[in-house]
């Protein structure tokens, strides 16, 4: 999968839109980790990039994770980086990188959180709204 990843980026002079679709409870499991490393990867290499939380994947983010009874360590602090290449893609202007941590409506509210229960600013996006993003996209990841 990393090789195909990679692959993907090899298109010097060329940006792509990627999306990173969390879908997966943060522990327990390696998908969350294993996003979080494309993301980086994308962000490396200047791409634009979507980050998104749904399913329970918006469990990653959520605030207050108390991950003792996993053995894990508790990894969402971590997403601040999306934030601040977030931050800095927005500053800078000659660059036009887009990025985008969207946090799917129905699965938070779902799930009884709201965008005051994240470790990270979002845009709240409906599925339909969701729907459209996707469909600009050039490589779609999920985990």
């Amino acid at each position: 999968m990393e090789e195909e990843f990679q692959g993907a980026l090899d298109t010097e002079g060329v940006r792509k839109n990627f999306m990173f679709l969390n879908r997966k409870a943060p522990y327990g499991s390696i998908y969350a980790q294993e996003i979080q490393e494309m993301v980086l990867i994308s962000a490396a290499f200047e791409q634009n990039t979507s980050v998104v939380f749904i399913d329970d994947g918006v469990y990653q983010i959520k605030k207050g994770q108390d991950t003792s009874f996993s053995g894990m360590k508790n990894f969402s602090p971590t997403y601040g980086i999306f934030q601040m290449e977030k931050e800095d893609a927005e500053e800078d202007e000659d660059e036009d990188i887009v990025w985008h941590i969207v946090v799917e409506k129905e699965s938070m509210e779902a799930r009884g959180l709201s965008p005051e229960d994240l470790v990270i600013d979002v845009e709240v996006m409906d599925s339909a709204e969701l729907k459209k993003l996707m469909a600009e996209q050039d490589v779609i990841l999920t985990g």
